[in-house]
């Protein structure tokens, strides 16, 4: 048995070290193609846990406890719902989470946070307090619901920078020419383009996903962005909330290891948002499927109704 385990470990050695990183003609890194984030890790750790890397077994028991936890939504009562009641959200066909804990170079991990050690978010007081307001508020007009309500960029920070993963759509597809490269987001079709060895915009325009300027350390493609639109400060989704003010400044580092995989790592540097800076590190694996159009909500009937329930809300208190 030693025998055989020592001769698995130096087949996958000698793989490790054949294994050529891809070029393109102009001898930078090849990463294109389409790559997933999807994991049931989130961005924080969970307080059951106390490490950034899990064990085994560990990983495995929060794989199996996480199985079939979307379908259960499917489990609709039998007969009419009753008027004014939770009638529930997506089914489970349209969620596509992730089934597997985050591994980065082999490793389970418990949090895509990496720093700080304790696997959570150094919020500022004033930046939970402008959170807490948004859900307090945000019924007043169309502009205060979110931006993945309003079809305009992905839910949360799918889009990033940084990019976590959401509920579903956790799709990337990078494609690089001379001087560009470009990140399609597929939640919501949004597409970053990042300037090779370019200057920065002017201050004062502030596009959606931040200015994303590039350059190559090594084969390590490093991303800068700032200048963020205001409206993008408030990121929300299940497996992540964050606030980054317009002077935050996202550093990327995309590392290509094997034909599979991309080893993602982002600083988030937002004195006014943050106590400290704080860091993550993710694995992009490449996949066969294909990205299509997202078509996000036709007509976005749902907001109209959205905000006629708050006027209606309204009156009901009103008149009580």
């Amino acid at each position: 048995m030693k025998r055989l385990i020592c001769l698995l470990l130096f087949c996958s050695s000698a793989v490790g070290a054949d294994w050529q990183l891809p070029r393109l003609a102009t001898g930078e890194p090849d990463l294109q193609g389409t790559w997933t984030s999807a994991t049931i890790t989130a961005l924080e750790r969970p307080r059951r846990f106390q490490s950034l890397v899990l064990t085994e077994e560990q990983a495995t028991q929060w794989e199996q406890q996480n199985a079939g936890r979307f379908e259960r939504i499917d489990e609709v009562p039998d007969g009419s719902l009753e008027a004014g009641q939770n009638v529930g959200g997506y089914n489970s066909f349209w969620m596509d989470p992730g089934t597997r804990v985050l591994r980065v170079r082999g490793e389970p991990r418990s949090s895509i946070l990496t720093y700080p050690e304790n696997g959570l978010l150094p919020f500022r007081l004033g930046a939970r307090l402008k959170m807490y307001q948004f859900f307090l508020g945000g019924f007043d007009g169309p502009e205060q619901r979110p931006l993945g309500e309003r079809c305009i960029v992905g839910f949360g920070s799918t889009g990033g920078p940084p990019m976590l993963p959401v509920l579903y759509n956790n799709h990337y597809q990078i494609a690089q020419s001379p001087g560009h490269v470009m990140i399609l987001v597929e939640m919501n079709h949004d597409a970053r383009i990042i300037r090779m060895d370019g200057q920065p915009l002017p201050t004062n325009m502030k596009p959606w996903l931040g200015d994303s300027l590039g350059h190559w350390d090594g084969d390590t493609l490093v991303v800068t962005t700032r200048n963020f639109n205001p409206g993008q400060s408030f990121r929300a989704a299940l497996k992540h909330l964050i606030f980054l003010s317009p002077q935050a400044v996202v550093t990327e580092r995309f590392t290509r290891i094997n034909d599979a995989e991309i080893i993602y790592e982002f600083t988030v540097d937002d004195p006014d948002s943050y106590s400290d800076i704080w860091k993550g590190e993710m694995t992009l694996r490449q996949t066969q499927d294909s990205i299509y159009e997202y078509a996000c909500h036709e007509g976005n009937y749902s907001l109209p109704g959205i905000l006629r329930g708050a006027r209606v809300q309204e009156s009901d208190n009103e008149a009580e």
